[in-house]
C-alpha cells in the first residue's frame, strides 16, 4: 500500500503561536536541533521550558514522567520526526499509561535538518500519525497547510488527552535563536516551574 499525503507548505518559523495561546499555560518539553530552536525562540527560552541537548529521543519519555507527576498542569512535547522514530517505543508508553495532560506536536519536515538535509522516514513511506495510532493514541491528526492550523489548535484544547498532532511542514530551516546552553541552569529553572524541590 502506498500512502500519499499532501505538500507540505506550513512554515515551521511561524507555527507554534498559531498551535497555542501562550505558551506560559504549558510545561514544555522539546527534542533536540530544529524543534529546541522553534520552542526556543517562540518562548524566549522560558522558565518553564526543558529543551534537550545530545539526547536525541528522550524528549518524548520525559514528556511522560513529567505529565504524570504533574497531573494538574498540561504537558506539551514538541519534538521533530527524526528525534521522535529515535524512539518510537515511547508512543506506545504514552497510550499505555494514558496521562490526560499530555499534548504531542511532531513537526515533521522529512529531513535531518542537523546532519545535512538527508531524506528522512518520512519522506518516504513511514506516516507519523499511523504510527501513533497502531500504538493506541486515540486522538491523532496531521496537517500539512496553514489553512488547516486553526483546526490543529482547537484539536489540541478540545480532545481527549493524550493526543498527538502531526504538523508537516516545508523544508526549510528552524528559527534563527541561539538557545541558553547551560543545561544545567536550564534544569534548575525549569525545575522551579514545575514547583519540585530542588
Amino acid at each position: 500500500m502506498t500512502l500519499s499525503l499532501p505538500e507540505a507548505t506550513i512554515d515551521r518559523r511561524t507555527l507554534l503561536p498559531q498551535l497555542f495561546s501562550n505558551p506560559e499555560d504549558y510545561l514544555l518539553v522539546t527534542g533536540l536541533a530544529g524543534a529546541a530552536r522553534d520552542t526556543a525562540a517562540w518562548t524566549h527560552d522560558g522558565d518553564n521550558l526543558l529543551a534537550f541537548g545530545g539526547a536525541m529521543g528522550g524528549a518524548l519519555s520525559a514528556a511522560i514522567g513529567i505529565a504524570l507527576c504533574a497531573r494538574d498542569r498540561n504537558v506539551a512535547v514538541i519534538t521533530g520526526d527524526g528525534e521522535l522514530l529515535m524512539n518510537a517505543g515511547a508512543l506506545a508508553t504514552v497510550a499505555s499509561s494514558g496521562p490526560a495532560n499530555l499534548s504531542v506536536v511532531c513537526i515533521d519536515n522529512g529531513q535531518h535538518g542537523e546532519t545535512g538535509g538527508q531524506p528522512g522516514h518520512t519522506a518516504r513511506r513511514t506516516n507519523l500519525s499511523l504510527l501513533a495510532e497502531g500504538a493506541g493514541i486515540l486522538s491523532v491528526m496531521t496537517v500539512s497547510a496553514p489553512e488547516d492550523l486553526p483546526e490543529a489548535r482547537k484539536f489540541l484544547i478540545e480532545t481527549v488527552a493524550p493526543r498527538f498532532l502531526c504538523v508537516r511542514v516545508k523544508p526549510g530551516p528552524p528559527s534563527d535563536y541561539r538557545r541558553n546552553w547551560n543545561l544545567a541552569e536550564c534544569r534548575l529553572r525549569f525545575k522551579a516551574a514545575l514547583s519540585l524541590d530542588p
